[in-house]
């Protein structure tokens, strides 16, 4: 089947190889900036045509030359310190107005990993002396004065506009069939509105919708631009650079013609992502080239950010109020139930029930063979007939179509009265059903150009010429109904819980099933409601800590980042879906360090590396989470103590799990059993039919688990679950037990990152981040060892190393600058450690030291 190359307008969609996965961008950028890739070994591998434009060389003058030779010591510096940031396969760091080359003009660079390579992007420096937290923190402000859903989206809208200075804004939204609507625009007064066009889903492919989800800004400045070739188009190998986080890579030619033919002289996209999926995006468009600043950009995408954040908060609160007031219906609708059998046979009493949270226009209901109307609905013969369609394709679960027409043709004849249905079984065999009816709803559907278009080869190849006309395109929509949304399929299932367990009660099982039935839904609920509650104030917080704490725009954009996918991945191991067998060391090392962050060495792993079902998994994180939350507000990790998880597998494959607590304060056992009591109680037993007893011991809770065996998928080698013991217990542990070290580090995350591994290695570790201080530190108290960075922004850490030179203190240096650093002569023989470096690495290099001090 042909590509499909036109996109919804101003999108920056890249289609070129999109048969294939991954997604290989094509060999070229915009020519606003340029690129250098380099090898592990900091060679140059790949260069982009225009370098000589920007630093004075040309691509054969790089090609395979050393960094050193081409770029500062002090920008090689630089990059090495925020490379030691870039968290995760798809992260950017950003550094601005950096002198790449001694005596050049500034330049404002992003840098991340491709593959092996390190790609990094400059561009001229705009000096632009925009405060991006003030910015993007009076904008969030803004947006949260918003009271309806609809304000919100247009006031993310115009925020955007507002930051970018682009013509046009849309939000542009996805619907679950992919096709997409412009739900919300902002506007340069006498601009064309698109607001409330469709597009298909063939404009956005699948392919292009993950590209999204990875690379969530994308700017094009000028449609007319000649893209700039990466030289060497292919690597030895033949492999072509994948520049999917490139934020320089250029489009296809089929886009570009598609914009060009709109009239649009730039365009820029943020993703919209809720919940892991890609919800939709802001869309911008600009009538002549336009290239918003660096930091506009940065900041422009940090509010996509949080907007994506404040909109699940939204639809998650509004989804709580829903199905609260749903489960109250349910409630009465099974205390009727429970004392009048009979009601559950009254279609129109259970019309007036339901239809206050489900909206239809009729209702029917068969049990044992008997039927009963009420409102607009098929007859008794078509009613039989659907019946017999949903026993084949219902699998007992809710079921609901828009357009009954397209599973049961003979529905055509009474498409007027009864399009949309949606089914609640209530039995197993013979099954019986309460079914809801929507009529037909006509409506007229504004297409961005005709949505069926046919294949015309265009001069970019055998490939959808893009739409030369966006004019509306209209359509009358017929034998369909307004569709059942996803918040009513869930009230629906909660309807069929409560039924089910009415007529449960009648039969010889039914004390088992109903306790099922009304445990999981009282889990799932009580869930909901815990997380909607606090979204709003871990958004609150995250802002207010990232703002009080970060020192530059850079800093800002970077740790409220690491904070916000922190979160994400802690969210992920309790809602998100997972279709693949998973690793119970990623299940606790995910929430240890979302939830607990530096005190994580304080928990303790022993175990094999087992694989679990996916079901297992979802349901093992959320207890472990509990857990570790209770430790962390109330046990053992409150205070300085520890917590030991350990696992094993028994001779009949079950995963048994014993968690112990120790060091912490005095544990009195609960007078109210609460949310969380109840997940660790209740969600092994229930849903993977396992064990679960936990005790409230003066000393420390102790809990132990059994996973039956089913659930476990594979007990894989230990290789890779060593690492996550590396990390807590180094290579020699206790190295550093009972020495006092001072580190002298003027970055405060790489700071971090080095008290983690000293700590780890048993040292107490004194952290300053000047000249000045580090002599205060050794004034005042006893100092065993340091480890001194060598650049401390306008000064070296020189004067400190002559100190404890005179003091007889060991101590080495840490640099960023490589093999390119020249220590003076007294110091030549002093150990150097280069950047990034891990507690491995450290571990390594101070045993010697520790060694040769007599340890």
């Amino acid at each position: 089947m042909a590509d499909r190359q036109d996109s919804a307008p101003g999108f920056a969609v890249d289609l070129t190889n999109c048969d294939r996965e991954p997604i290989h961008v094509p060999g070229t950028i915009q020519p606003f900036g340029f690129l250098i890739a380099l090898t592990a070994d900091w060679l140059v591998s790949r260069v982009s045509a225009n370098s000589a434009q920007f630093i004075g060389l040309s691509p054969q003058d790089m090609l395979g030359k050393p960094v050193s030779g081409l770029l500062s010591a002090e920008a090689i510096h630089s990059l090495r310190n925020r490379i030691t940031l870039l968290r995760g396969p798809d992260s950017v760091e950003r550094l601005f107005a950096i002198a790449l080359v001694d005596g050049g003009p500034a330049f404002d660079v992003a840098v991340h990993f491709s593959g092996p390579l390190v790609v990094i992007e400059a561009e001229p420096a705009a000096h632009d002396e925009m405060e991006a937290s003030g910015t993007v923190r009076s904008m969030v402000a803004r947006l949260a004065q918003a009271d309806s859903m609809t304000a919100f989206l247009r006031d993310g809208a115009r925020q955007v506009r507002a930051l970018t200075g682009f013509d046009r804004v849309m939000v542009y939204r996805f619907a679950d069939a992919g096709d997409g609507e412009v739900v919300a625009e902002a506007l340069k007064p006498g601009v064309e509105s698109f607001f409330g066009l469709h597009y298909p889903a063939s404009d956005i492919p699948v392919q292009a919708r993950a590209l999204y989800l990875r690379n969530i800004f994308r700017v094009i400045a000028d449609i007319g631009a000649t893209p700039v070739p990466i030289v060497p188009q292919l690597d030895p190998g033949g492999a072509a650079l994948d520049m999917s986080l490139c934020l320089t890579r250029a489009v296809s030619p089929i886009h570009i013609e598609y914009l060009h033919n709109m009239g649009v002289g730039a365009s820029l996209s943020i993703s919209i992502i809720v919940e892991g999926r890609l919800w939709g995006l802001f869309a911008c468009h600009h009538y002549s080239p336009r290239l918003p600043t660096f930091a506009q950009r940065s900041a422009a995408e940090l509010f996509g950010q949080i907007f994506s954040m404040m909109l699940e908060s939204r639809e998650r609160g509004e989804t709580a109020a829903y199905e609260g007031k749903a489960r109250q219906v349910a409630d009465r609708l099974l205390a009727a139930v429970a004392q009048d059998h009979d009601l559950l046979s009254n279609a129109r009493w259970l019309g007036d029930i339901i239809f206050d949270t489900i909206p239809a226009d009729g209702v029917g209901v068969y049990i044992d063979g008997q039927i009963t109307f009420a409102g607009l609905t098929p007859d008794e013969s078509a009613f039989v007939a659907i019946v017999g369609m949903l026993n084949q394709a219902a699998a007992g679960q809710v079921y609901t179509t828009d357009s009954l027409t397209a599973v049961l043709p003979e529905a055509a004849a009474y498409a007027d009265r009864v399009s949309g249905i949606l089914a609640i079984p209530l039995s197993r065999r013979p099954r019986d059903y309460v079914i809801l009816f929507r009529a037909e709803q006509l409506r007229s559907v504004r297409w961005a150009g005709q949505p069926d278009k046919g294949i015309e080869y265009g001069p970019n190849g055998p490939r959808l010429t893009p739409r030369k006309s966006f004019e509306a395109w209209s359509q009358l929509v017929k034998g369909t109904a307004l569709a059942f949304a996803p918040a009513e399929l869930r009230v629906a299932e909660a309807l069929r819980t409560a039924l089910l367990e009415v007529i449960l009660r009648l039969s010889d099982s039914a004390d088992a099933e109903r306790q099922r039935a009304h445990e999981k839904q009282e889990l799932l609920i009580a869930e909901l409601n815990h997380r909607v509650r606090n979204i709003l104030s871990l958004i609150r917080g995250l802002l207010s800590q990232t703002r009080d704490s970060a020192g530059s725009v850079e800093d800002f954009i970077g740790t409220l980042e690491s904070r916000i996918h922190a979160l994400a991945r802690a969210h992920d191991q309790i809602t998100a879906d997972r279709w693949s067998p998973a690793r119970f060391y990623d299940l606790i090392e995910v929430e240890a360090g979302a939830y607990l962050g530096e005190r994580r060495d304080r928990v303790r792993l022993t175990g094999p590396n087992v694989l679990l079902t996916p079901g297992c998994f979802t349901v093992l994180a959320l207890v472990i989470h509990e857990m570790l939350t209770n430790a962390a507000k109330y046990g053992a990790l409150s205070d300085n103590g520890t917590v030991a998880i350990d696992w094993r597998v028994d001779a009949d494959g079950s995963l048994l799990i014993d968690w112990t607590e120790s060091g912490g304060p005095a544990v009195v056992a609960p007078t109210r059993r609460g949310f969380g009591s109840t997940v660790i109680e209740r969600s092994i037993p229930y849903d993977l039919d396992g064990h679960a007893e936990i005790h409230y011991r003066l000393a420390g809770i102790e809990a132990h688990f059994c996973i039956p065996s089913r659930h476990v998928v594979a007990v894989l080698p230990d290789r890779t679950g060593t690492d996550r013991a590396q990390a807590v217990q180094p290579i020699v542990p206790g190295l550093l037990k009972g020495r006092t070290v001072l580190l002298v580090e003027d970055n405060m995350i790489i700071a971090m990152d080095g008290e983690d591994a000293l700590r780890d290695l048993g040292a107490d570790v004194v952290t300053v981040a000047s000249v000045g201080r580090a002599r205060d530190a050794i004034a005042i108290q006893q100092i065993d060892l340091a480890m001194l960075d060598f650049n401390l922004g306008h000064e070296t850490s020189l004067p400190i190393a002559d100190m404890l030179a005179e003091r007889g203190i060991p101590f080495l240096f840490a640099t960023g600058y490589g093999d390119g650093l020249e220590l003076p002569e007294r110091f030549k023989g002093i150990l150097l450690v280069k950047k990034p470096y891990s507690g491995a690495t450290l571990a390594q290099a101070l045993a010697p030291m520790i060694a040769a001090a007599g340890a």
